[in-house]
């Protein structure tokens, strides 16, 4: 069979490249697959976090281009490929999920590796064979590709795909993807037709989430329209009364980044998007506190990017 990496169709950019010849598509990597952190995060929403927190893996390189990016130290710098991330192998991929699950991690969740489908279900199907038992979560922008959803399929248990936008020209503008609408909206409907929504219980008793979807949006603001196409359309397609049934997170915690300048969101935007929730009859799920600052902000360059409070390293 020939590889995934060979002529590079992984996700909607389809840049046919060889990766594995070491050429680099727009995700900025080759078929190797780096890591650049791998610990227990607290900050996720409560099915995710639970009471042992989430085993985060952050993936190196990334399909999208969003100007506001928080982990842009990793996704792709703009002087080219990221410095940060190491190379791992299958066995030692399996390793991190393994101490990942010692360390009392309710789940494996897999950040922003939609790139590095093939080598990341290589290593959750490795650290299973080894003893791995808890969910796997694909934690991804939502710009997912059919051939990439069709890989994980065996390996992911539940998914958490952002879905930014459905309007074309904010996709262009600020995510560099103008199909990204299609390829998010066909993404997500894949994900409910693999996974229905299912709790278990955690660690210490409470629920946690271990099957289904979790549709993540980030209200932008000066851009609440934006925010209301995608509450319709999540109202239709993803409710008791849609096509399936997704939990839905609304993230109110916008931060101007370094590079892009802006402002937070206001408390009158706030309670315009919580009107929208009562507007369009969504009530299962989560949404953010208003809170405007930096200091939660990753630093990738520090051996634990998060503060102490939210997570700690587990590897490197």
């Amino acid at each position: 069979m020939a590889s995934p990496y060979k002529n590079c169709g992984l996700c909607p950019r389809r840049c046919s490249v060889d990766r594995d010849a070491g050429q680099l598509g727009f995700c900025g990597e080759t078929s190797a697959l780096r890591i650049a952190f791998a610990g227990i995060h607290r900050g996720e929403e409560p099915p995710v976090t639970g009471a042992g927190g989430s085993g985060t893996v952050f993936v190196t390189g990334c399909n999208l281009g969003c100007t506001f990016c928080q982990n842009y130290q990793i996704s792709k710098p703009a002087a080219g490929r990221s410095a940060i991330g190491r190379p791992v192998d299958t066995v030692e991929f399996a390793g991190i999920c393994l101490a990942l699950q010692e360390k009392g991690a309710e789940n494996i969740n897999i950040v922003t590796g939609s790139h590095a489908a093939p080598a990341v279900s290589a290593g959750i199907g490795e650290a299973r064979k080894q003893g791995l038992s808890i969910p796997v979560l694909w934690n991804s922008s939502g710009y997912d590709g059919m051939e990439t959803l069709a890989i994980l399929k065996d390996f992911v248990d539940a998914y958490l795909p952002d879905l930014k936008t459905i309007d074309t020209r904010l996709a262009a503008r600020f995510f560099n993807a103008p199909d990204y609408p299609e390829n998010a909206k066909a993404a997500i409907l894949k994900m409910m037709e693999y996974r229905a929504l299912r709790f278990a219980p955690g660690s210490t008793g409470d629920e946690v989430m271990v099957s289904g979807v979790m549709v993540r949006h980030l209200v932008i603001p000066g851009h609440l329209e934006n925010t209301r196409q995608v509450l319709a359309w999540f109202s239709e397609n993803c409710t008791d009364g849609g096509r399936g049934r997704a939990l839905l997170s609304l993230m109110t915690q916008y931060t101007p980044v370094k590079k892009v300048p802006g402002t937070f969101l206001s408390a009158s935007e706030y309670q315009a998007v919580l009107s929208m929730l009562d507007e369009f009859g969504i009530d299962d799920g989560f949404c953010q506190e208003l809170e405007t600052g930096s200091e939660w902000l990753p630093d990738f360059v520090r051996q634990n990017p998060f503060s102490s409070e939210l997570s700690f390293p587990v590897w490197p």
